[in-house]
């Protein structure tokens, strides 16, 4: 699904126009960008919760030259974990419909 197909979703299930709804939506991603930014975490009740992890410096290789060795830096990332309902849901669908 993409922004476009949720404002549309919302929009027909809702009645509202869907400039509305888009301002809507991006204006909720970007407080949400906005607060990961500045450090907090994200918690959306039944959802789930986003957060900034940090990822420590690591060695990797180029699989085309093993030999090569090259340090990956430290670098902060974005982790989201399932709320409760969201990972109950997802536990019950059939993993080979997604193969």
């Amino acid at each position: 699904m993409t922004k476009r197909d949720l404002v549309v979703k919302i929009a027909r299930e809702t009645g509202f126009i869907q400039n509305d709804v888009a301002e809507v939506v991006q204006k909720t991603l970007d407080y949400i960008a906005e607060d990961l930014i500045a450090g907090n975490t994200i918690e959306l009740r039944n959802f789930g919760v986003f957060e900034i992890k940090v990822r420590k410096s690591r060695k990797g290789r180029n699989p085309n030259q093993p030999k090569n060795e090259v340090v990956i830096p430290e670098r902060a990332v974005v982790k989201f974990r399932a709320g409760k309902e969201l990972k109950e849901a997802v536990e019950k669908l059939d993993p080979k419909r997604f193969k």
